[in-house]
């Protein structure tokens, strides 16, 4: 049997098995998905979670239900790429593999600063969202929530968050001189607008030097809040990062133009564990996945792979709260109702597709 093993459950391992599904695989492949979840994540909506604004069932989807695949739910102790083997912590035996993909996600980057950790609430995976939204929902009346960066994660969850609770008193903490940095400044200026209209106080220029239990200093000044929410920077997960691969200077894993990680062709990687010019989205781990999925059939099959298109994402979208949004559509600046309801369309379709 030829054994593929993929870590991770999400955008992009999901449209792996999705991909190969849908060919004729080989009789002698074996699939099995390692997650430490029995379900698919929609990661992308963890922020309505942290704020309350929707269920848990709402961002759980079912996996593929195949013969082809197997599962294994359980966390990851170790990538052991010299045995070709994959160790779980509620398992004795190892998981084998003859191929190997690796989307195990990104986790939060705390920049080494003291207490981020230890007194931060995060939306990084379904559980912490859920710990964000129980710390958020208990909050007293008129408590004080800070948000800790103000990238489209940071954006999206102090808009759903004044959406939920209007009685809070809501802080963002932004690094640069406007949110959403990286972003049209028509999108910047019209989300400075929306926080300025519902009482969201913006610090510019922050620097947050150290986080307690009750409390975040910031270029000197400390402010008294009851939750804070870690927004600020991701970095693959720490078991990518242990891994005796090349990597960037972002700590993903550098591949060959088929996703391949060349000292072990064996070895793929899909989303923020890869190195890639485009920021990390579940758009992208996606796109990749297609393509990964096609150069691995091609490798089963024992064909030669084609190479792969470039990528071409189609662009970002952006919640403020149900009614309003933004997004870069068509490769122009858009905002009002028209990219939350395109949001809200992609949301839908993914569900059900």
């Amino acid at each position: 049997m030829k054994r593929l093993v993929i870590l991770g459950g999400g955008y992009g391992g999901l449209k792996i098995i999705y991909s190969l599904l849908d060919q004729q695989l080989p009789e002698d492949v074996e699939i099995t998905l390692i997650d430490r979840n029995p379900y698919f994540s929609v990661k992308t909506e963890f922020y309505t979670i942290a704020a309350g604004t929707s269920a848990d069932k709402d961002v759980r989807q079912s996996f593929p239900d195949d013969e082809r695949v197997q599962y294994v739910y359980g966390e990851i102790n170790r990538i052991d790429t010299e045995n070709e083997q994959i160790l779980l912590d509620n398992r004795t035996d190892p998981v084998s593999y003859d191929y190997l993909v690796i989307g195990l996600g990104c986790e939060d980057n705390y920049h080494g600063i003291p207490g981020a950790e230890e007194f931060t609430e995060s939306v990084q995976t379904f559980q912490k969202a859920r710990l964000a939204g129980a710390a958020v929902g208990n909050c007293k009346a008129y408590g004080k929530i800070t948000i800790v960066g103000a990238g489209l994660s940071g954006i999206e969850v102090a808009s759903e968050i004044r959406e939920s609770r209007k009685d809070l008193n809501i802080r963002l903490l932004d690094r640069g001189s406007s949110v959403l940095k990286a972003f049209d400044k028509k999108i910047q200026d019209h989300v400075a607008d929306w926080f300025k209209r519902n009482d969201v106080d913006v610090f510019h220029h922050s620097n947050v030097e150290y986080v307690e239990e009750d409390g975040v200093c910031n270029n000197g000044v400390c402010y008294l809040n009851d939750v804070t929410i870690w927004t600020a920077g991701v970095q693959p997960n720490y078991l990518v990062r242990e891994l005796p691969f090349e990597k960037d200077n972002q700590q993903k894993i550098v591949l060959n133009e088929y996703f391949q990680v060349p000292e072990q062709p064996n070895v793929y990687v899909v989303g923020d564990c890869a190195s890639s010019e485009f920021s990390p989205s579940g758009q992208l781990a996606g796109q990749q996945g297609e393509q990964i999925a096609d150069v691995l059939l091609a490798v089963l099959q024992g064909k030669q792979p084609k190479q792969p298109k470039p990528i071409k994402l189609k662009g970002t979208l952006g919640s403020l709260g149900k009614s309003d949004g933004f997004g870069d559509m068509m490769h122009k600046p858009v905002t009002g109702l028209l990219p939350r309801l395109a949001k809200s369309g992609v949301l839908w379709l993914n569900k059900r597709h």
